[in-house]
C-alpha cells in the first residue's frame, strides 16, 4: 500500500497542472523502478536490491509531487482515509486508476507515458488506447500486490458519498488536478471505487 501511494505521487505529479521537465523525469523514473521491482519487493521482503529500488522510488516520486502537487485522487483519499480510519496507501491505490480514469480525456497522451514506463505495450495504440493501457496496468499492479478492488468492503458506505464529494472538493490537492469535475462526478468516482 505504501508503494501504491508512492505510485500515485509519481502518477499525480506526471498529471498536475503544474508539471515540469523536471517533475516529469522525476515521476516517470519513480513509476518505472516501481512498476519494476514492487512485486520482488511483496513477494521476497529480503529482497534488497527491490527494497533499495523502492526507496529510489519513493523519493523520487516525493521529489515529483512536491513540486508539481498532486489532484483528485489524493483529495479523496483524504476524506476515505479520515471519515473511516482507512490506510492512507490502500485508498489512494483503489482510487487511483478511477481518477484517472475520469482525466484521461484530457491527459490520454500522458498517460500513455505512464503505461509505457509501467511496461505496458502501446505501440501502434492510439492516445486514448495507451491511457487504457495504463489503466489496466495499474489495476494490475494492485491486484499482484494484493490492494482491495474497492472501499466498500473497508467499511464505505454510499449514503456517505455526498459529505466525501463535498469535502474532496475543498481538498486543496485537486487545485492541480487535469480536469475540474462538477460534484456529481466526483460522486461518480466515489460510487465506482466502492
Amino acid at each position: 500500500a505504501t508503494a501504491m501511494h508512492a505510485l500515485t505521487h509519481a502518477i499525480e505529479a506526471y498529471v498536475s497542472t503544474a508539471a515540469t521537465p523536471i517533475t516529469d523525469a522525476c515521476a516517470l523514473q519513480a513509476v518505472t523502478l516501481i512498476s519494476r521491482h514492487l512485486r520482488a519487493a511483496v513477494q521476497n521482503g529480503q529482497d534488497m536490491l527491490a527494497r533499495d529500488q523502492m526507496a529510489y522510488a519513493q523519493f523520487l516520486a516525493g521529489m515529483a509531487f512536491n513540486n508539481a502537487s498532486l489532484g483528485y485522487v489524493h483529495a479523496m483519499a483524504h476524506q476515505l482515509g479520515g471519515f473511516y480510519d482507512l490506510p492512507h496507501g490502500v485508498c489512494n491505490a483503489i482510487l487511483l486508476p478511477h481518477v484517472q480514469a475520469f482525466n484521461a480525456t484530457v491527459v490520454a497522451a500522458r498517460l500513455g507515458d505512464v503505461a509505457r514506463a509501467m511496461g505496458a505495450e502501446t505501440q501502434g495504440l492510439n492516445d486514448d488506447a495507451a491511457a487504457q493501457a495504463c489503466l489496466a496496468a495499474i489495476r494490475r499492479l494492485s491486484v499482484d500486490v494484493g490492494i482491495p478492488a474497492g472501499v466498500g468492503p473497508l467499511g464505505a458506505k454510499e449514503a456517505d458519498i455526498p459529505t466525501l464529494a463535498t469535502n474532496a472538493m475543498k481538498d486543496a490537492c485537486g487545485l492541480t488536478n487535469p480536469r475540474v469535475p462538477s460534484f456529481d462526478e466526483v460522486c461518480a468516482i466515489f460510487r465506482a471505487a466502492l
